[in-house]
């Protein structure tokens, strides 16, 4: 499998090449030079296998040769080795629930995946790498307990002040060790703008070997669709296809979705849900996508005015609104009905939602159709009334360990050109 550039301007590169660079040289996304279509006895027959083989199936063909099938393998136990249970919370309403790893969010799976892969791949170089990735939630949790403790390689991670959830910030501010937190005085499009600078900073990268974390980077964003597949091994009516809302920030999860709806899965329809964040929303209704300043909701982990894979959107149908429309339907949930949608399903259900999977509940009653919405964070995350779960007791213990910067690039750059950083 060779991967090319959304851009155009940049050779193809191997799975491995891909995973280590991150981005481009030309700024575009990485995308799969072909999509694999898998057998179809095998979709028929998911129910039948283990997670962990579905999950060799669907990524086998991405990375090819760059990982040797043992090693691909432990990669995937360590990655997976948690439930992700499809509930039926109302009749023709099911949950998929996707905090049950480590650090309570869906994006533990992308985390671990890509960190097995490059403490893989940087076991045959001799010098450092540097991890650089910007988070408006859950992304810096994951990435900082994926990489926690990897040989060779080191975390820089922007989140910004006041704008992630008290557990958020914990997660990735209290590790330390290869984990460095950098607390901007911003919001998220200023720690991306930031980080895609340092990426197209020629001067930086000649003395820094950098790579990202986001979900632009391939070996985050390709596993995502195992999620997809999980849920219709559990998928109780199997004549009947279902529509997957997806809570939708940066649009990684719902391209991966859609990657794996290409290669045969039967998914009826998506819902690309959004809150306040309304860029594409618009873009379906107008036809026209234009980027615009992020705001800050209730659902802070989608707060994404510029969602970086919205070109992966667009590579997989010809950039045809038409066709995108008849795979895919999006609609903005306010904070207000994000607030009453909590209220309302547990008190109907018994069911407790975080605010992203309010938000994709909210999307699929938009939509008057039955079908899953993702659950992708514990709702501890955001509600300090929740009793905090065991396996965050030990963060409870430490200290904070972030430096406050401007969100000024030259700050960044002067940051990582200290010499724990360097080649």
């Amino acid at each position: 499998m060779l991967y090319y550039s959304t851009n155009r301007a940049s050779s193809p590169v191997d799975f491995r090449q891909a995973t280590i660079t991150g981005q481009p040289p030309d700024k575009g996304l990485y995308f799969p030079g072909n999509i694999p279509v898998l057998p179809h006895n095998f979709i028929a027959d998911l129910r039948n296998h283990t997670k962990e083989s579905v999950a060799l199936e669907v990524i086998r063909p991405y990375v090819g040769s760059s990982i040797p099938e043992e090693v691909l393998n432990r990669i995937i136990e360590q990655t997976i080795g948690f439930d992700f249970p499809l509930k039926e919370i109302e009749p023709g309403i099911f949950v998929l629930e996707l905090f049950h790893g480590p650090t309570l969010a869906f994006k533990d799976v992308g985390a671990k995946f890509m960190s097995g892969c490059l403490e893989y791949f940087v076991s045959s170089r001799n010098r450092k790498l540097v991890v650089l990735t910007a988070t408006s939630g859950d992304t810096g949790g994951a990435v900082a307990n994926g990489f926690y403790g990897a040989e060779g390689i080191e975390v820089v991670i922007l989140y910004p002040s006041g704008k992630v959830s008290a557990v958020q910030e914990m997660q990735l501010t209290r590790l330390g060790k290869n984990v460095h937190a950098l607390e901007i005085e911003g919001s998220f499009d200023h720690c991306q703008r930031m980080v895609k600078q340092a990426f197209a900073d020629a001067e930086l990268n000649m003395l820094v070997t950098l790579t990202s974390a986001n979900s632009i980077n391939v070996a985050r964003w390709i596993p995502q669709q195992f999620y997809y597949f999980f849920a219709l091994q559990q998928w109780p009516h199997q004549d009947v296809a279902p529509v997957i809302s997806v809570p939708s920030g940066n649009f990684g999860n719902l391209c991966a979705g859609l990657l794996a709806h290409r290669s045969g899965l039967p998914v009826a329809h998506f819902i690309a849900a959004c809150n306040a964040n309304d860029a594409v929303p618009v873009y379906f209704q107008t036809g026209q996508y234009r980027a615009k300043p992020a705001v800050s909701t209730l659902s802070n982990a989608m707060d994404v005015g510029d969602p970086s894979n919205f070109v992966r959107l667009l590579e997989l149908y010809g950039a045809d609104l038409e066709v995108i429309s008849s795979f895919i339907s999006s609609y903005s949930i306010s904070d207000e009905e994000t607030r009453s949608t909590i209220g309302q399903v547990f008190q109907q259900t018994g069911y407790l939602s975080d605010p992203h999977g309010a938000v994709a509940y909210a999307a699929l009653k938009k939509h008057q159709r039955p079908g899953i919405f993702l659950e992708t964070a514990h709702p501890v995350k955001f509600n300090d009334d929740l009793p905090m779960p065991a396996s965050l007791a030990n963060l409870l213990q430490a200290e904070k360990q972030a430096i406050k910067m401007e969100a000024d690039y030259e700050m960044l750059k002067g940051y990582l050109l200290t010499n724990q950083f360097l080649r």
